[in-house]
Order: C-alpha cells, then sequence, then structure tokens
C-alpha cells in the first residue's frame, strides 16, 4: 500500500526517524525504494531536498559510523561514487567493514610470540615476547603480566596488527602508532639494520591517509584507507605486489590493479601473499595478489600474482563471502550464508577436508555443513571456526596443544594431535561463554574472545604470550584459560 493511500501524507521527518532507528539494512532500503513510488521520490527534505528517504536514512545511518562522521564533503562525495554512486551502498561498505574487522569492538590479537587486546573503549594492552620494543613499554623485556601500553591513554584505538617483532595501532581519527622493528617487511632479508622502537610512534609516512586496518605479513605490510584503498610497504622489488621498492623502502605503495577503483572492506595477510575482500554493488568478492605456492591465491594454479586477481571461484559456488583469514599457506572465507571455504596447502589437515591434499580453488567444508559460520582464523597450518552459536570448530596442526584438543596418545605415548576434519574444541564448551572472534598467530598460540568481554588462550606460552606465567618445566596449555583482562 502507498504510504499517503489514506489520504494524509506521511510526515517526512517521523517516517526518515523510523527507518533511521529501525536501522533496516541497505538491501532493505533499497526494496523499500524500488517497490514504493512514496519512497523512490525525493523527499524534499534536508540536507538535501533532491534525495529520497531510503538514501536520506543511508545517509542519516552513515553519519553514526565512526570514520564517516569527520569525512569532509568532498572527502565524502568521493567514498559515495567509489562505493557505487548512493548512499546505500556507502552505507553497504561501512557495515560490511564493521562486520568483518570488529571495527569499534573490543578485540584480542594474537601475535608470534606477543599478544595485543583492545577494549571497546580503545585502550590497548600488551603482553610476551619483547624483543624488539613490541610491547610498547618503553623497554625490551619479556612480559607475561598484562599491561597497558600507558603513552597510548588519552587516543582511541579502534584496530592493531601484530606481526614477528612488529605492532601497529590504529587510532579513531586514522593515525598509526608503530613499535618493534622499525621496517615493515625485513623478514626476508634477516632484519639487518632495523632498529628496535619500544614505545608507539606515529607512522610519519601514513600521515596523509587516513587508515582502518593493518595486515602484517612476513615480506611486507599492508593497510587499507578509510576509502577503502590499499597500501603496502616494500616486498616489491621484481615487482612482487605490483610496485617497483626495496627491502628499506618506507613509503606506502598503492596497490595497482584492479582494486584502484574498487572499495576495499578488510585485507588480510598471510606470509607472502595478500588478500582483499570487496564490496561492490553486484555483490562482494575477494582478490589475492602475491605468491601462488600451494594453491593459496585460489585461481586453480600455482603461480604468482602481480596484480590482485578476483577469485572467481565464489561465483561458482553461490557464495558471498564475509569475512576472509591469511594463514602462512593457506586461506579461509566464511560467507553470508555461514559457509565455510578453505583452499591452499592441505598439510596436517588445515583445509578440514578429511586429508592433507592441496586445494587451488576454494572449496566448501563439509564437515561444518550443519553450522552456520560467523568467523573464521588461519595460522601456520590451524584453522579456527567461530559458529552462530558461539562454538568453536578447530582442524589442522595440533603441536604443542594448539587446537584446543585433549591429547590422544598412542600406545608409545606419543601425542597425536593432527585433526584432518572439524572438530568441537570441548573444553571451550565447559567455559559457558559465547565466543565471538578468535586470533591466531603464525605459529601455535591463539586467543579468543566471548561476548562478555572475556579472554581466553591456550597453546605455546613460552614466551609470556598467553598472559601468565606456566610454572616450571611447562610451555604450553592444552586448554583454554581465562586470561586476567575484561575487554567489555
Amino acid at each position: 500500500m502507498d504510504a499517503t493511500t489514506s489520504g494524509t501524507p506521511a510526515s517526512p521527518s517521523i517516517v526518515l526517524h523510523v527507518l533511521t532507528e529501525c536501522r533496516l539494512d541497505p538491501h532493505d532500503l533499497a526494496n523499500l525504494e524500488a517497490t514504493c513510488s512514496f519512497f523512490s521520490q525525493p523527499a524534499n527534505f534536508a540536507p538535501d531536498c533532491s534525495l529520497s528517504l531510503p538514501e536520506l536514512a543511508a545517509l542519516d545511518m552513515c553519519n553514526k559510523r565512526m570514520i564517516f562522521k569527520p569525512m569532509k564533503e568532498e572527502e565524502r562525495e568521493g567514498m559515495k561514487r567509489r562505493c557505487g554512486g548512493s548512499w546505500k551502498l556507502v552505507l553497504r561498505f561501512l557495515l560490511a567493514g564493521e562486520a568483518s574487522c570488529r571495527r569499534e569492538k573490543s578485540q584480542a590479537i594474537a601475535g608470534p610470540g606477543h599478544s595485543v587486546a583492545v577494549t571497546s573503549k580503545g585502550q590497548v594492552y600488551t603482553f610476551g615476547y619483547n624483543n624488539s620494543g613490541q610491547l610498547g613499554h618503553g623497554h625490551t623485556d619479556e612480559e607475561p603480566r598484562i599491561l597497558p601500553v600507558r603513552s597510548l591513554q588519552g587516543i582511541r584505538i579502534i584496530q592493531a596488527a601484530a606481526g614477528a617483532g612488529r605492532t601497529m595501532l590504529i587510532s579513531d581519527n586514522g593515525s598509526v602508532y608503530a613499535c618493534g622493528k622499525d621496517l615493515f617487511g625485513e623478514a626476508e632479508y634477516g632484519g639487518q639494520g632495523s632498529r628496535p622502537v619500544t614505545t608507539p610512534q606515529v607512522v610519519a609516512s601514513l600521515k596523509h591517509i587516513f587508515v582502518v586496518q593493518a595486515a602484517i605479513g612476513n615480506f611486507f605490510t599492508a593497510i587499507l584507507s578509510r576509502e577503502g584503498k590499499v597500501y603496502t610497504f616494500t616486498w616489491g622489488n621484481d615487482g612482487r605486489l605490483g610496485h617497483q621498492t626495496e627491502a628499506n623502502d618506507l613509503e606506502p605503495r598503492p596497490l595497482l590493479g584492479p582494486l584502484e577503483n574498487v572499495p576495499v572492506v578488510q585485507i588480510a595477510a598471510g606470509y607472502c601473499y595478500l588478500l582483499a575482500l570487496t564490496c561492490q554493488p553486484n555483490g562482494m568478492s575477494v582478490y589475492s595478489v602475491g605468491c601462488g605456492l600451494g594453491g593459496k591465491l585460489g585461481h586453480g594454479s600455482k603461480t604468482d600474482e602481480k596484480y590482485p586477481r578476483v577469485i572467481e571461484q565464489f561465483q561458482v559456488l553461490n557464495l558471498q563471502p564475509r569475512v576472509v583469514a591469511a594463514g602462512a599457506w593457506h586461506a579461509a572465507v566464511v560467507g553470508q550464508d555461514g559457509r565455510v571455504c578453505t583452499w591452499g596447502w592441505g598439510r596436517y589437515g588445515c583445509l578440514g577436508h578429511g586429508n592433507e591434499e592441496c586445494e587451488s580453488v576454494p572449496k566448501v567444508v563439509e564437515g561444518l555443513s550443519h553450522v552456520k559460520a560467523v568467523h573464521v582464523a588461519t595460522g601456520d597450518y590451524t584453522t579456527f571456526v567461530v559458529s552462530e552459536d558461539g562454538d568453536v570448530y578447530s582442524f589442522g596442526c595440533g603441536e604443542s596443544a594448539s587446537l584446543g584438543h585433549h591429547p590422544v596418545l598412542d600406545e608409545q605415548g606419543n601425542r597425536h594431535g593432527n585433526v584432518l576434519s572439524p572438530a568441537v574444541v570441548t573444553s571451550l564448551k565447559q567455559a559457558k561463554e559465547r565466543v565471538v572472534q578468535i586470533s591466531l598467530t603464525n605459529s601455535i598460540s591463539w586467543n579468543e574472545l566471548t561476548e562478555s568481554g572475556k579472554l581466553f588462550a591456550f597453546g605455546a606460552g613460552d614466551k609470556g604470550q598467553l598472559g601468565a606465567e606456566l610454572g616450571r618445566d611447562l610451555t604450553e596449555r592444552c586448554v583454554p584459560e581465562k586470561v586476567d583482562i575484561d575487554l567489555s
């Protein structure tokens, strides 16, 4: 029925208030506009009289997003053009970024030897290995205690990334703070000449970019701008990421090729490759670039890609990607419908397909067909999946209790911890907490965050990265235990 059928025109201000407060998603707003003349015509209402009510509602909801609110008019119009020409598409882009990255929510990030925790209010805590000052406490001493990064008091952090000897922290105004090794991709070169930075310092070369996410690989670092543009540091010699740079280059380079004019909502860095989740008018897609060894780029081959290339298999599977995860040698995606796909090197069963074979294109994990997944995390040869109900499934290499399952001993007393198909982490169910996020290192320890803000950790803990002293002769924790911090 048309909104004016009753003879009394509906008040635009009241309708706009209802649309905004009900938080209709962009798809619903588009349906209103397409099926009802009242919603398809110009509303003659401020701030733009030419816009329909669904467009005004979308703009109003965009204005409530942290990264959109401070944008200048020309910046907003630029984002609108980049997203496809409507505020509904801009809102879709912003919501997709929040869903995939937990932006503005509490987070737990596990790095190779150290961990970072961010509260919902933007406070940062770090603990673990600290050989390069990556904890940001002003020294290089190992620290099993969970301590706040005091130099960041008064600065709200919305995203964090942890890599080998390095931590990157992103504030709500788009600034990037880094501590640890002062280069962005020197692992390939043995770290020679790297100067430890023991307290977070603003990355000067990124001052002109409003950053919303960072991803640290072994040979490179990538950052994502508010507008959905991707920049990379280093690993560009031989054009391996589409540009020519040296190992000590500290300047961000735009990722050239197909993504130059496509809005990206999430990036994920593996050992030597990068995944980018994009949001376009025709749907969500995943692009990959870098080293193709093991088939981890998802294109049906093992060849390298110097420029981002869309993974076409998701169209074949009729799957709309929602979250991407890049492990060292394998990758995973959660779809909007809750299906999970994995591909790449299948060693130790980390793809969850019941074997150790490689897959060069994304393949649905049939062992999770009864589960609606919402989150996925990948490590060296491990994969964790979080279901809509808050249950956690894991598969892959079980070394150092890194899957959370109680170890199985053979007749000789040797542990067999590898899991080839998804298995519920029963030790987490006993905690009676609903899990919302998992974070793995590219080694063998991990953190998981519950809906109530509790943090649990297990796996290797010899560097203090589990947030506790393990005691004499202990180097790992077999089942999750609560970390002494509240991230709510």
